[in-house]
């Protein structure tokens, strides 16, 4: 990694490409459905459309060195709390560049982020087609674990 930091042109240049991106993914495919832009936070509110998790929203923040990518998964277990923080812990060793946590409220999170000299339309889609198919693998499992006499009862 280098140790300078972008130029305001090279962001917005970066925030260009991001934006044109996601237009096309919103004209053209049926998983991106929207994306609201926060200048303030240099954030990017992305509605996704899923199969096991309806919908959810993935916040892209654009640092100085990199794009950061989060999605909220769901809340605390109601029930079995180790064997549903062990679920999520054993599938991070099989992520790349994304991961697991526990966040505000003993809620999970799913994250990552990317170098910006990285950014391109392919690593865009890989970004974005990883966070939903992580999703849709381990949204369902989980709450069978953790809210299994709500919903499976």
């Amino acid at each position: 990694m280098t140790d300078d930091l972008f130029t305001p042109i090279e962001i917005q240049s970066i925030k260009s490409k991001i934006d044109l991106w996601l237009q096309n993914r919103i004209d053209e495919d049926a998983v991106i459905k929207s994306a609201d832009y926060d200048a303030n936070e240099s954030r990017w509110y992305v509605r996704v459309t899923g199969e096991e998790k309806q919908h959810y929203m993935i916040l892209l923040t654009l640092r100085q060195r990199t794009l950061h990518f989060e999605t909220y998964v769901m809340p605390e277990p109601e029930e079995n709390k180790e064997d549903f923080y062990r679920h999520f812990l054993m599938r991070n060793n099989k992520l790349k560049n994304l991961s697991f946590s526990i966040g505000q409220e003993n809620a999970i999170y799913l994250s990552g982020e990317m170098q910006n000299q990285w950014i391109s339309e392919s690593s865009l889609d890989w970004m974005i087609g990883s966070i939903y198919a992580t999703i849709e693998l381990t949204f369902k499992p989980a709450l069978r674990i953790g809210f299994a006499s709500r919903f499976f009862g």
